[in-house]
């Protein structure tokens, strides 16, 4: 009845009040009519919902997590979750995702994004995009670039995000080239960028770009104001690097005062939190620290860009942690056991619980979403082909 109701509505009415509705009924309504199917797969209609007002109840989790066969080798399973008071609840069974290229290792698996409700999952030759709210995904290829002979190319970082000149998705890579010297040291080091449009699935290198060294850290590769964020170090000091999606062009932003030296005993996360960019401080899980000297900082940059504006919000007692790994209902903090388990602090109560979820130690990796229809690009007629899970 109520759809009945809704037909005989005027045209723009309608339009609003499907803007209300979660994906789910989205996708149940486009079997009504032809009209309402074209209408609810518009690029103006998902842009809306895209940009609609939700609050932290509309956020969903997507964890990953690596464990061991029988045959000692490393599986990826992905899970999805919504929840509420810290009781995470699956949303469909879990998936082991099994286009990964790498089995002996677990660490370079990260999940990047989300943009526009799409989020993929990388290692260091396959990137898969997926949607988990319409639960399509498609299996980019590979990167063409390799490197000479008697070289090395080691992948250091990945972003994911949104050309907003060119209106497409891309793929960033960050690697580093070199050869190993007779000594078995890594000699001299040279920066490669590739870039993958997902529009024509098409992969190229940005030309003589020289950037810092990356220093690979779970919680990075962060978008923000389609900028992707990683962590850099410079002859001098500890900078976060930021790249545009649109432009292509790098630059360095400063971290705050304290946390800007280099040094072996600290490690950094990036997070949003309650919209701020935000720097999580925390120590080595190897380093020597004074368990009672041990704490974990939380700055917030107030004005995005101005360095001067960081500001230390919080100071966390010891947790006993791997890595931070996302914010959650802009309070609770998702973090990663150095056992692999997967437990929340509550930035409020000062409460920390285990979510009773666990990997593979240092294979964790969570991003927090907001359901959208967006569409995952097909690329060219020679492109794979987009895919239900």
């Amino acid at each position: 009845m109520a759809n009945g109701i809704l037909k005989k509505l005027p045209e723009d009415l309608v339009f609003l009040i499907l803007l209300t509705f979660p994906v789910k009924s989205l996708l149940r309504f486009k079997c009504i009519s032809k009209a309402w199917s074209i209408l609810i797969q518009s690029t103006t209609f998902i842009n809306r919902h895209i940009n609609r007002k939700t609050n932290t109840k509309a956020e969903f989790i997507l964890f990953k997590r690596s464990i061991k066969d029988e045959e000692e080798e490393f599986i990826n399973i992905l899970s999805f979750f919504s929840g509420n008071d810290d009781v995470l609840n699956p949303l469909f069974p879990d998936i082991d995702v099994s286009y990964m290229t790498s089995k002996c290792d677990c660490t370079f698996t990260p999940l990047i994004g989300p943009c526009d409700g799409l989020i993929a999952l990388t290692d260091t030759i396959i990137t898969i995009v997926l949607n988990p709210a319409t639960r399509n995904f498609r299996v980019l290829p590979p990167s063409p670039f390799g490197c000479p002979k008697g070289y090395h190319r080691s992948v250091e970082g990945v972003g994911f995000g949104f050309d907003t000149i060119s209106y497409y998705y891309k793929v960033v890579r960050i690697s580093e080239v070199y050869c190993e010297e007779a000594d078995g040291y890594p000699g001299p080091k040279d920066s490669k960028i590739d870039v993958c449009d997902l529009s024509t699935d098409s992969w190229r290198e940005l030309d003589h770009v020289q950037l810092p060294s990356i220093y690979w850290v779970p919680c990075a590769g962060m978008l923000y104001k389609e900028m992707v964020h990683w962590f850099a170090t410079t002859d001098t000091s500890m900078v976060i690097l930021c790249f545009d999606m649109s432009t292509e062009m790098f630059h360095d932003m400063k971290m705050p005062d304290t946390c800007s030296r280099i040094t072996h005993e600290l490690y950094y996360g990036l997070v949003i939190l309650c919209e701020s960019f935000t720097l999580i401080g925390y120590s080595n899980p190897i380093s020597s620290i004074d368990p009672v000297e041990d704490k974990m900082h939380i700055w917030v940059m107030m004005e995005y860009g101005v360095s001067e504006s960081w500001i230390m919000k919080y100071t966390i007692r010891p947790l006993s942690i791997e890595s931070p790994l996302a914010v959650w209902k802009n309070h609770i903090l998702l973090l990663q056991s150095r056992s692999g388990l997967l437990i929340s602090y509550d930035l409020n109560s000062g409460e920390a619980k285990d979510l009773n979820l666990h990997g593979f130690p240092d294979s964790l990796s969570v991003k927090v979403y907001k359901e959208c229809l967006t569409s995952i690009p097909k690329g060219s007629e020679y492109s794979t082909k987009v895919q239900k899970f």
